[in-house]
């Protein structure tokens, strides 16, 4: 029996568009994980799951369907409002499996989902370990710096740090210098999206 089995693992960021999709279906294919994403903003060109679905290889992952699926690519709390509907934590329930899960989450941390709850209080509420997808950009430290000291304070569960992108060596080591966390991969950047390159990268992937 596999060391992983029945673990939940949440991929958020420290930012949108950090690659969290990305990072999760390379690790549904390393981890061969059921995904999860609970709430989808978005759904053009095509949402998430439907993304992670064709780029993964294995034939052992599921893909469970979203706690909520809302029509505009925008915060999930302002989305919701858009769709007349209003999110609920309550609501959001892990799907019935025994694999381990992948579970996406929707932007950043602080990512409000309605008034008065956050991205991030989906993790203990799924009662999930945190991956934080790290990427390289003018702000990039800061927003992590921030990231790493709002889970402290929240005696968090994470599991470790993902880099994905274009790496920056200098911002990585201020990064590395203000770790509590592990490094669990360095993803570069992926020249063609497709299932033979996700499996690539799971396949140099320690976890």
């Amino acid at each position: 029996m596999s060391e992983h089995l029945e673990k939940r693992y949440f991929i958020s960021a420290i930012g949108t568009d950090c690659g969290k999709s990305i990072v999760s279906a390379i690790l549904c294919e390393k981890l061969k994980a059921d995904y999860w994403k609970p709430i989808q903003a978005g759904i053009v060109p095509q949402t998430d799951t439907e993304l992670v679905k064709s780029l993964i290889s294995n034939k052992k992952t599921k893909y469970h369907k979203e706690a909520y699926k809302l029509k505009t690519p925008a915060s999930p709390h302002y989305a919701a409002l858009l769709d007349k509907k209003k999110i609920e934590l309550r609501k959001i329930n892990c799907p019935d499996t025994s694999n381990t899960l992948i579970i996406e989450g929707a932007g950043g941390l602080l990512v409000p989902i309605n008034q008065k709850n956050y991205v991030y209080d989906l993790i203990p509420h799924l009662n999930a370990e945190l991956i934080l997808v790290v990427n390289f950009y003018l702000g990039s430290i800061n927003h992590t710096l921030l990231s790493i000291e709002y889970l402290k304070s929240r005696k968090a569960k994470v599991k470790g740090i993902i880099f994905c992108g274009e790496l920056n060596e200098s911002s990585k080591q201020i990064i590395d210098n203000n770790l509590p966390w592990p490094v669990l991969g360095v993803i570069g950047n992926i020249s063609v999206l497709n299932k033979a390159s996700i499996k690539l990268e799971a396949d140099k992937l320690v976890f």
